[in-house]
């Protein structure tokens, strides 16, 4: 490698995250549908790497159908927010109806798909539909009750733009716990699926997820003094943004693919850099909405 070869590669990486940084925080802080269509854009850019993946194995996955249902069900997830009972109705009736529509499709081509043409259709469209909606659903949270530090607060932030900030920044924890933390101690191999990957990176991920976690839960005023709860929900972030970071290496191993795709400058795909991404917004909406009401 010439001189300054290193900074030369940084560079992009540097430049394309603290891109993508910003576009979160900003289309976060927007909320509503700004919020909405940003999910939007990234979760069709997901699904065509997913469905490139797939089509790697020989799958013929029901593409253009899955895109358009995960669509669907992303916007009557946010259509249901403040919309009543029926609205509600209507986005909860998106999904299996969508499931049924993709198998449909699948039965109605010339060749006849194949149990697995099914099965990542079907797992497309929880993956990266039905999972990465539950952060609209956090997004758009609005019981001051579950943030009582907030309430009468003279900066303008919801529970729900409060709910989706903290879990970005458990997840980007994690990420800096793990990377410093193995770089720096990791001896021994967490798992073959991700050879980079080390135990003692995960736990370092787990422990800065679990302090991070703690300062969250003390300032919006969770009860038994906001830590305990705060750290248990960092703990269990850093757990599932593990999980979606391997279930994604996973998919790229089967592929036999190196990275995702190329949509991102040293980043690799869109699903390189959301992998984390999809199956906590689901645990952190559960948790507030169901535990921390539960226990107080």
């Amino acid at each position: 490698m010439p001189p300054g070869g290193r900074q030369r590669t940084s560079l992009p990486r540097v430049l394309s995250g603290l891109a993508a940084g910003s576009f979160g925080l900003v289309a976060v802080s927007l909320g509503g549908w700004w919020f909405t269509l940003a999910v939007c854009v990234i979760v069709h850019l997901g699904l065509l790497e997913f469905f490139r993946l797939a089509q790697f194995k020989g799958i013929r996955p029901a593409t253009k159908t899955t895109l358009v249902v995960c669509q669907l069900l992303l916007l009557a997830t946010q259509a249901a927010s403040g919309g009543g009972e029926r609205a509600t109705d209507l986005a909860a009736a998106v999904l299996p109806v969508s499931g049924a529509a993709i198998c449909g499709w699948l039965l109605l081509q010339p060749v006849t798909g194949t149990i697995a043409d099914i099965a990542a259709s079907i797992f497309g469209l929880f993956y990266l539909g039905f999972l990465p909606s539950h952060w609209l659903k956090l997004r758009d949270l609005t019981d001051g009750a579950l943030t009582p530090h907030l309430i009468g607060a003279p900066w303008p932030l919801s529970p729900g733009m409060a709910f989706t900030l903290l879990a970005f920044l458990l997840i980007v924890a994690t990420d800096i716990g793990s990377y410093v933390i193995g770089r720096r101690l990791g001896r021994h191999p967490l798992s073959p699926i991700s050879p980079g990957k080390t135990v003692e990176g995960a736990l370092g991920g787990v422990g800065c997820s679990v302090l991070t976690g703690a300062i969250g839960g003390l300032l919006l005023g969770w009860p038994w003094g906001g830590w305990p709860l705060g750290g248990l929900l960092g703990g269990v972030v850093a757990v599932f943004a593990l999980v979606g970071d391997l279930t994604e290496s996973m998919m790229k191993r089967d592929a036999g693919v190196k990275d995702s795709g190329d949509a991102i400058p040293g980043h690799g795909g869109i699903l390189d850099r959301i992998d984390s991404y999809l199956f906590t917004p689901a645990v952190v909406f559960y948790f507030v909405t169901l535990l921390v009401p539960l226990v107080s």
